[in-house]
């Protein structure tokens, strides 16, 4: 699933590909991911244009000069692709047509993404019930969120209703570089420990984003690189495990992340 880094890189390319380009034609090839009617979509963009790119979490936001944005959470297997050529991607969702002949394309394989339409970033946050993006928090607002969560400190860095743009497989990455078990519960991490886990975040989800999300480019002694029950850690000789946690597959060293008793 698209995490926070791939989103930012879905970002830099909208902005790249299809700011101030006059819309003038949108099209629903299939209508199970729209979460208003065709209709209002189509009043929000036609003879319109994109003004920029925002981010919050795992949603992108392209906002319009008719006051609105266009939403995008991207499911398992959300993309956008970006074309000349009149023949419309399997899959897509939603395609729209710019003056230039050029079209933007949703395309959702597995269809469990969603496209709105929204006044604002700050309005659908409070609507949708989300958290902070993640690289915008500061190191108390962190804190805080952290001491306020009950559980298990996987479920409190994944809750998006607390913190945005992290998922499975970061999760995993900031508790392996932060060396903290991933079944430790929040009322047992220290000071130190809630630290180290607010700066690997950053760490982490900045280096994702440098590296564009792929993984074999990531540092050496990253847990992303061989995600798999049984291989090397990369920092010491143990192997690899995995466990649920909270219904999720999670991936950890015993050896670097001891369980605390």
């Amino acid at each position: 699933m698209p995490e926070l880094p791939e989103i930012t890189n879905f970002k830099s390319f909208l902005t790249e590909t299809v700011l101030d380009k006059e819309i003038i034609e949108v099209e629903f090839p299939e209508t199970k991911l729209l979460q208003a009617s065709t209709t209002d979509f189509k009043k929000a963009l036609l003879n319109n244009k994109f003004t920029g790119a925002q981010q919050l979490g795992k949603y992108l936001f392209l906002r319009t000069n008719k006051k609105k944005s266009l939403v995008f959470h991207f499911g398992m297997t959300g993309k956008f692709e970006v074309y000349q050529h009149n023949e419309t991607p399997k899959h897509t969702h939603l395609l729209i047509r710019f003056r230039d002949s050029s079209h933007l394309a949703f395309v959702c394989v597995r269809k469990l993404g969603k496209i709105y339409l929204a006044d604002g970033l700050e309005e659908f946050r409070k609507e949708q019930g989300l958290g902070k993006h993640a690289l915008d928090l500061e190191e108390d607002e962190f804190q805080e969120i952290v001491q306020e969560k009950k559980g298990g400190v996987k479920s409190a860095l994944t809750d998006q209703h607390f913190i945005s743009g992290i998922g499975n497989v970061y999760a995993d990455e900031i508790l392996f570089q932060s060396e903290v078990h991933p079944k430790t519960r929040v009322e047992k991490l220290s000071e130190k420990e809630i630290k180290r886990l607010f700066d690997q975040m950053h760490e982490v989800l900045n280096t994702a984003i440098k590296k564009e999300g792929e993984r074999s480019e990531f540092p050496s002694n990253y847990l992303s690189r061989s995600r798999k029950e049984g291989a090397d850690c990369p920092k010491c000789s143990g192997k690899i495990s995995m466990i649920k946690v909270s219904g999720r597959s999670t991936y950890f060293c015993p050896k670097c992340q001891k369980e605390k008793s």
